[in-house]
């Protein structure tokens, strides 16, 4: 695949470009007479982005790599045994300029080798039949991952397991330990932010950390880490399915606790140079530490009948983080979420000649050809950082300038992080499919969509300086046609 996209000073507020390459493979061998699958993948691309204003310096990021790996599935009677190994290399490229105009910029190559083992354990008070009535499934695993730029290994445990309690009701849950090498840096200078960087874990990072009661400990580890942990039930409550349809509701709650996050330093001020030596870390070091906390809720419906069909979730989540000065809430921290999909098939009666029993015999079925679905999405608004003034920044490169008689640059005086809410987001989409069936190996589907069918407005982005809104797209038709043969 390939795509290179721009927005070129669109509405003479923003130039935005970007573009993604890539290619993969996999294969599958299963030998004869082996309770083992072989399955491996190999997979390269690169991603690339630029964003520029009349305000501030253009910010570009480029990340490019490849990853491979061994996969085994061996099959114990019911239960299952996987492992494998993992190889993983890319590049990334960043330059970007903080809220303070200073240079934050990256080139780095790493490379990142993995090995994990998981065992899927069925009890065997179980009725034979049926997956359904199985009393206990419990997946142990372990993965050992180790990351060769920075010289850092991390072991990491996981457990998940589901409990059935009856045919209609089932306790699940899920915990683990996990790090990370990649993270994506945004910047505080946008109130929407269209611009989302990439680059690689840095050791330029403060050498000590200060949590929120005020303890200060040493910074041993260059990677970002957290441990997760996730309980939640699944509910059926309906008995006959074939009269009345399938009726799931699943409750689940979740924590992520981010032990060692790593994040651009907003507030860098000076070079981190010998002759800045006596200047505090979280001041010239181009990456600062946080620790953080993501919990909520989501609860979901779905409920299939026939040629009927409906999913729909609601999702409460805090996410809140502590970069050793001040505890904030980041910038994708949303409130409420809420998504619904519905499908509905139909079609006429048509004639068809069966000859199974060995004679032509004319019955009638109903083709299911056409399909309408639908998808609405709501949100309520993130985060963002708002402008609490102008002033004329003016930068002295001699002793002897003339401040009073020069002319200086636009500078931003910002509020708060994150102490504001964009406006609530919320979209409807309606799609109607046909399909025609030439033959068992040919098929024409044509489907004409419409996104934003209540031409709802939308942020897209926010000019800081001149306070233009710019919205998203309004009510957009689109048709396609997909030919499988």
């Amino acid at each position: 695949f390939m795509f290179n996209d721009s927005v070129d000073h669109y509405k003479n507020s923003v130039d935005l470009s970007w573009k993604s390459v890539g290619f993969g493979s996999n294969f599958q061998v299963i030998p004869g007479g082996s309770n083992t699958i072989i399955k491996g993948n190999f997979a390269y691309s690169r991603y690339g982005i630029g964003m520029s204003e009349d305000y501030t310096n253009r910010r570009h990021s480029e990340v490019d790599g490849f990853n491979m790996g061994l996969n085994f599935t061996y099959f114990q009677r019911k239960n299952v045994v996987n492992y494998g190994l993992e190889i993983l290399g890319f590049k990334t490229d960043f330059d970007f300029i903080n809220p303070v105009n200073r240079e934050i910029s990256q080139i780095d190559n790493t490379t990142e080798f993995a090995a994990y083992f998981k065992y899927k354990w069925i009890s065997k008070n179980m009725a034979k039949d049926s997956l359904a009535n199985h009393t206990l499934v419990v997946e142990p695993g372990f993965r050992f991952q180790y990351y060769a730029s920075l010289n850092n290994a991390s072991p990491e445990p996981r457990l998940t397991f589901k409990y059935n309690v009856s045919n209609h009701f089932r306790i699940k849950g899920a915990t683990g330990m996990y790090s990370q090498n990649l993270l994506s840096a945004v910047s505080d200078r946008d109130v929407v932010n269209l611009f989302y960087g990439f680059l690689s874990g840095s050791d330029n990072i403060p050498t000590q950390f200060t949590d929120q009661n005020g303890n200060t400990y040493q910074i041993t580890s260059k990677l970002q880490k957290a441990n997760h942990y996730i309980f939640g039930f699944e509910y059926d409550p309906i008995d006959t399915i074939e009269k009345w349809g399938n009726l799931e509701f699943t409750l689940e709650g979740y924590l992520k606790d981010f032990r060692q996050l790593t994040n651009l330093n907003r507030n860098k001020l000076y070079d981190d140079t010998p002759a800045n030596s006596d200047k505090p870390d979280y001041e010239k070091k181009d990456f600062i530490v946080e620790t953080g906390k993501a919990y909520g809720v989501d609860f979901l419906a779905k409920y299939e009948y026939r040629d009927f069909y409906f999913w729909g979730v609601y999702s409460l989540g805090y996410v809140t983080r502590w970069d050793g000065t001040e505890l904030y809430e980041p910038n994708f921290d949303r409130r409420h979420n809420i998504n619904i999909v519905s499908t509905y098939d139909f079609g006429k009666r048509i004639s068809k000649l069966d000859s199974t029993t060995g004679k032509w015999v004319k019955t009638e079925y109903r083709k299911k050809n056409w399909q309408v679905s639908i998808r609405w999405n709501f949100g309520s608004g993130f985060p963002f950082t708002p402008t609490q003034g102008f002033f004329e920044n003016i930068t002295f490169s001699t002793i002897t300038q003339n401040y009073t008689t020069q002319n200086g640059s636009l500078g931003i005086m910002y509020g708060d992080l994150n102490s504001k809410r964009l406006p609530t987001y919320h979209r409807l989409d309606v799609t109607i499919k046909r399909t025609w069936e030439f033959s068992d190996i040919s098929t024409l589907e044509v489907a004409l969509s419409a996104t934003n069918i209540y031409d709802r407005e939308n942020i897209f982005y926010i000019n800081r300086v001149t306070q233009q809104r710019v919205n998203q797209l309004p009510i957009m038709p689109s048709l396609s046609m997909n030919w499988s043969f």
